[in-house]
């Protein structure tokens, strides 16, 4: 059996040791990187070898809990093709809860991409699942939107042509670049298709962009469906509730300090968004581990063993799900 305590301060040998943990569904594979040695492994082959769901562990990404050299504690997230992604609001939570096993406090700065990001454990929002929250500033400009910005420097609710006719766009950067469409019905196909598009408009999106369609549900409630760079159409990512809630505050179809229930077909969560002093959101959700276990990668064979399944919180998980 894998004791998650142990796991924590687990001396290093020639394997790696794993946890799979989900964030609104979208699963990760979770490696400790303080306690353990990774910098001789490719990070990026582990990655495809680690969520391929054929041959690997299945997941959405991996994740590493890091430290610098001011010993901020932080994030790298690995997607399933490999590439290294700068921000995941949901993989994010869950490398907060463990790095609260170091920090040994209910408040603390998590480092991803750079950037700082203030993190604290919240009420659960079901049941005992353990809950965390992320404030994510939020800018409506970087390099990686090419769009003609409007007066104010922004690209607030405009069409992109080259990209679509008649869909109004938002352009928000909350650590990577999001573009936020509210529509009647979150057209799947559509979504595919537009995420594909974008592969061919470098003119307008150099570094490739993270698509969302938001439907309203209801008084500060939205859906959500994402198609994710590096990834495609993705059950749930964090970073695109993010976006999709502050595009709706920004456009006044949701209020600002307000809770506001993000759902998308892995989950629900809250943001809560600021624009006093500055624009920021809050994204709160579960953090929940499933199982724990042994990698053996030598960079092109791949093995892993479970050792333990956590099934109080798969089942607490479950319960929240048909309790929506």
């Amino acid at each position: 059996m894998c004791n998650f305590e142990r796991f924590i301060y687990f001396v290093q040998t020639m394997k790696l040791n794993y946890i799979k943990c989900h964030g609104s569904g979208n699963e990760f594979v979770l490696f400790d990187a303080v306690a353990e040695d990774m910098s001789n492994i490719e990070l990026s082959a582990l990655s495809e070898a680690v969520c391929n769901r054929a041959t690997g562990i299945g997941a959405d990404g991996i994740l590493l809990l890091v430290q610098n050299d001011e010993g901020l504690y932080g994030m790298r997230m690995f997607n399933p093709d490999g590439s290294e992604a700068e921000m995941c609001g949901n993989g994010i939570r869950c490398v907060a809860r463990l790095a609260q096993h170091y920090t040994k406090t209910e408040q603390f700065d998590l480092t991803s991409g750079g950037k700082i990001y203030p993190t604290a454990c919240y009420s659960p929002i079901f049941g005992d699942i353990p809950t965390y929250g992320v404030k994510i500033g939020v800018r409506l400009w970087s390099d990686d939107f090419a769009m003609e910005q409007s007066e104010c420097g922004d690209f607030i609710d405009r069409v992109i042509e080259e990209l679509h006719p008649s869909l109004r766009w938002t352009a928000i950067s909350v650590g990577n670049p999001h573009i936020v469409a509210r529509v009647e019905r979150c057209d799947l196909a559509l979504l595919e298709q537009l995420g594909k598009r974008v592969k061919t408009l470098k003119s307008v999106f150099p570094n490739g962009v993270n698509i969302s369609f938001v439907e309203l549900r209801g008084d500060n409630h939205i859906f959500v469906t994402t198609f994710e760079r590096g990834a495609g159409i993705t059950p749930s990512c964090g970073t695109a509730m993010t976006s999709s809630a502050t595009a709706m505050a920004l456009q006044g179809v949701c209020s600002y300090e307000r809770d506001i229930t993000v759902e998308n077909r892995g989950g629900v969560v809250r943001c809560i968004c600021s624009n006093t002093p500055s624009l920021a959101t809050t994204l709160i959700g579960n953090a929940s581990f499933t199982e724990c276990g042994e990698v053996d990668f030598d960079g092109k064979s791949f093995a892993y063993t479970t050792q333990q399944i956590f099934s109080d919180e798969i089942e607490a998980w479950k319960s929240f799900l048909q309790s929506r």
